[in-house]
């Protein structure tokens, strides 16, 4: 039966965000389509920190139900899927283009796009793009958040689990991470950032916070910059910095399983890239989202296109206060980020509030994978 087999190609570039998408997405088509997948990925150690499952020495291996292969050149020959992945424009494989273009019938070819809320997403979803040579058609497959989009990365009962969840077990996660769960009157904020030149304003405006406030942070990048910040660099995993009314706890990298419990479980979210977006979002917390810059700017538009739709039914000053500190963190202004924050943790209850129905409206569209899925089956 065709449309059984699926080739799934992943390039890694400098962060997590592509392989954390890829790793969901193959994940979710094996266990809830029933589809044999093969993921294609060149840095296995990057997925080896989302999947401590996954042995990175290993070039051939199943795990969690997906068939994981190094991506490697030269590139071995192997049999064409029925349908080819090209996640976010990662050019496939020469040969294995080639081979696709000796099938007949053809594979069904997907370039999966990145996760943009501009308005143009809806016009160019599901286009079709003729190979110059090959008499091969690549369509562009876009992720969004209209009805018009291919809709977001979201397991079929994720919801569930979450709000069980939220109702029952987050201090399951501070005890699992070696943490005691939070003092009454104590926030906790989880922060997940590229480097950003306003952290040190966001900080010390923690350190004067009204209430307690704890951040956990996981290794990586803001860990380093928070260490270096507090002066205690570098900052080992499991140790807490008290500075004010501000904890700070290393936290060791997460698996993606960890991280989406620490999400549910935190007052306030901080998030990067893409992945972590898409699951803060679900989180159903009120987040702030640093997006993967880019050197001429044009980040910032695509930022402004997600603001208007995320903030247009949040009451003011609530929506003000979210757009200043989102803008001042991504633009990393100090000044600004310290004359946004005071106003922003005041509006937390409404904007707990409006998480809470923007996932609900979220998930009235359905998941990205079951959107892939049928697209396809209308071109096999």
């Amino acid at each position: 039966m065709r449309g059984k087999t699926w080739d799934i190609f992943c390039h890694v570039v400098d962060n997590f965000g592509d392989v954390g998408v890829c790793w969901r997405m193959a994940r979710q088509l094996a266990a809830e389509h029933a589809l044999s997948v093969q993921l294609w990925v060149d840095d296995q150690f990057s997925l080896g920190r989302l999947c401590p499952e996954i042995n990175v020495l290993v070039d051939d291996q199943v795990c969690q139900g997906v068939r994981v292969r190094h991506w490697v050149n030269p590139f071995p020959e192997v049999e064409v899927a029925d349908v080819v992945i090209e996640a976010f424009a990662c050019e496939l494989p020469a040969s294995y283009l080639v081979a696709m273009a000796a099938v007949t019938p053809g594979p069904v070819w997907i370039n999966l796009e990145y996760l943009s809320a501009e308005d143009w997403v809806g016009r160019c979803h599901g286009l079709a793009s003729p190979h110059p040579r090959l008499g091969l058609t690549k369509h562009f497959f876009f992720p969004g958040f209209t009805a018009t989009s291919g809709g977001l990365l979201r397991e079929a009962n994720l919801i569930e689990h979450r709000d069980a969840f939220q109702t029952a077990a987050p201090a399951t996660t501070w005890r699992a991470l070696g943490l005691s769960p939070p003092e009454p009157g104590e926030s906790t904020v989880s922060l997940f950032c590229y480097e950003n030149p306003a952290l040190p304003e966001l900080l010390a405006g923690w350190t004067m916070n009204s209430t307690p406030l704890r951040c956990v942070v996981p290794a990586g990048i803001g860990l380093t910059q928070v260490a270096q910040i507090l002066g205690n660099s570098p900052l080992e995993v499991g140790t807490e910095l008290k500075r004010g009314n501000l904890t700070v706890c290393a936290l060791p990298f997460l698996s993606q399983e960890q991280y989406d419990r620490l999400l549910w479980s935190c007052d306030l979210n901080f998030v990067r890239g893409e992945d972590s977006f898409v699951r803060a979002q679900l989180a159903a917390r009120p987040m702030v989202w640093h997006i993967y810059p880019q050197d001429d700017g044009s980040h910032i538009a695509k930022l402004e296109a997600f603001l208007d739709r995320y903030v247009a039914k949040l009451p003011p000053p609530a929506s003000v206060a979210c757009g200043d500190l989102w803008m001042a963190w991504n633009r990393g202004d100090g000044a600004e980020m310290a004359a946004a924050w005071p106003e922003f943790g005041r509006s937390q209850v409404a904007m707990r509030a409006h998480a809470w129905s923007w996932s609900e409206r979220l998930c009235k569209h359905a998941d990205l994978t079951r959107q892939l899925v049928l697209f396809c089956e209308t071109l096999l």
